[in-house]
């Protein structure tokens, strides 16, 4: 098979490599990749949001399965592209991207649908927004952009002081362009994340292996949301738990999608909040998560390729489920100085080479960037994804530590806990 990844983040980058483990696989191309796609597949100079180009690349290279990485381009109608040219392509079509590519959507599907989740109320008037907000009992509230905004526009806020001003770094100041021109208020659950990644067709489901996300910037979970600082994968749950996540919001969302006349194939992301009175959808992502795709694709033994493959043909139920391994994965980010704010790119990153990778330990590249025989240079706000697996949670964290220890670059800073007890 010609597989084509497209994105250029450390998902991508974890995907060609464990797409190319594959002996299913003759040749590889990633648009438009990263340094460290190019070790292991034929980078292309085509964007990720360039759908015209990506097109006519899989029609002239007889491209078999496309996979895309990003949600941008599942927003913006990459799948009803290539199936219009009858090219196969992995992941949802614009209908049912909504899911993320909409807040707004998202939370009146789960209402519509009874998925349990937060209380909520969108706003598109500035003025509607505070005044809602003063005529509340002041408290925590979760302000959102409604649409794409890399991960960064959710602001978990203490009090409607906060929140105001969350709000007019939206409505006001228009901070995420077009994503923020509504914005959604939600109720503040308590609990802790985890991150549920399914495979469907739109009719059968595979669950991929729970992970627990580190979105906020600091130790301790302080600061700013990020797009993900670090995972950690297993994630114990309880059966009754587990139980529940399955009958009570992932088979309803894929069936509620049907009925709405938007059937799902792809990876179907839910951030979960794990309350006292049962799992609540915090948010819904069309995709892959990034980080969590780096620990998850680390530990998954079975071939990937069938089934993406089943997946996209709309068969997934004639696979068998996919097998783990055992071990713990932790993954660290190595992130710009400054972000999730202001960064500066371009500076040169040292120890790479002094890290022994393999099948136990990787660096996946996420915003790096070469020029032809120079050095790799930071190229974005999350730089690197360091991912180890370990017999348990203290040796994959040392692990990926130690790793992350041998590699260099200015105003690097990632978090020292990932993977500790979070209170």
């Amino acid at each position: 098979m010609k597989i084509l990844v497209v994105g250029s983040g450390g998902r991508e980058h974890a995907l060609c490599w464990k797409i190319a483990r594959s002996p299913l696989v003759k040749k590889l191309y990633c648009a438009p990749g990263n340094p460290g796609t190019a070790a292991i597949a034929d980078n292309v100079p085509v964007n990720a949001d360039d759908i015209a180009g990506l097109v006519r690349f899989a029609k002239k290279e007889g491209i078999d399965l496309t996979v895309i990485g990003p949600e941008g381009p599942l927003c913006a109608g990459v799948v009803d592209a290539f199936t219009k040219e009858k090219l196969l392509c992995f992941g949802p079509n614009k209908a049912a991207a909504e899911l993320e590519g909409s807040k707004t959507f998202a939370r009146e599907l789960c209402r519509k649908h009874r998925l349990p989740g937060p209380a909520f109320w969108v706003f598109e008037d500035h003025q509607q927004a505070r005044s809602f907000l003063d005529n509340r009992e002041d408290g925590p509230i979760v302000v959102k952009a409604s649409g794409l905004a890399a991960g960064k526009g959710v602001t978990v806020c203490k009090n409607s002081a906060e929140a105001k001003a969350a709000a007019a770094e939206c409505l006001e100041k228009r901070r995420f362009g077009e994503a923020g021109s509504k914005v959604v208020f939600e109720e503040c659950l308590q609990g802790p994340e985890v991150s549920i990644i399914t495979l469907t067709d739109g009719q059968t489901i595979v669950p991929l292996e729970p992970a627990r996300d580190h979105k906020p910037v600091f130790d301790g979970d302080k600061g700013p949301n990020t797009g993900g600082m670090g995972v950690v994968t297993p994630v114990n749950l309880m059966p009754r738990m587990a139980s529940q996540i399955e009958s009570q919001i992932v088979f309803p969302a894929v069936h509620a999608m049907n009925r709405e006349g938007r059937r799902y194939q792809g990876f179907l992301y839910a951030g979960l909040m794990l309350t006292q009175q049962g799992p609540r959808v915090l948010e819904f992502n069309c995709r892959l998560g990034d980080p969590e795709t780096q620990p998850l694709l680390m530990r998954l033994t079975s071939d990937l390729v069938p089934l993406l493959l089943a997946t996209a043909e709309g068969r997934l139920d004639e696979l068998e489920a996919p097998v783990w391994d055992k071990r713990v994965a932790v993954c660290v980010v190595a992130c710009s100085g400054g972000y999730p704010g202001d960064f500066k790119k371009g500076f040169p990153i040292t120890g790479l080479d002094r890290v022994d990778a393999g099948d136990d330990l990787q660096v996946f590249h996420a915003g790096t960037a070469q020029k032809p025989g120079g050095d790799v240079l930071t190229a974005g706000g999350r730089v690197l994804a360091v991912t180890a697996l370990g017999a348990d949670i203290e040796a994959a964290r040392a692990r990926a530590y130690a790793a992350l220890g041998k590699i260099e670059f200015a105003g690097m800073h990632y978090r020292k806990d990932i993977g500790l007890p979070r209170q």
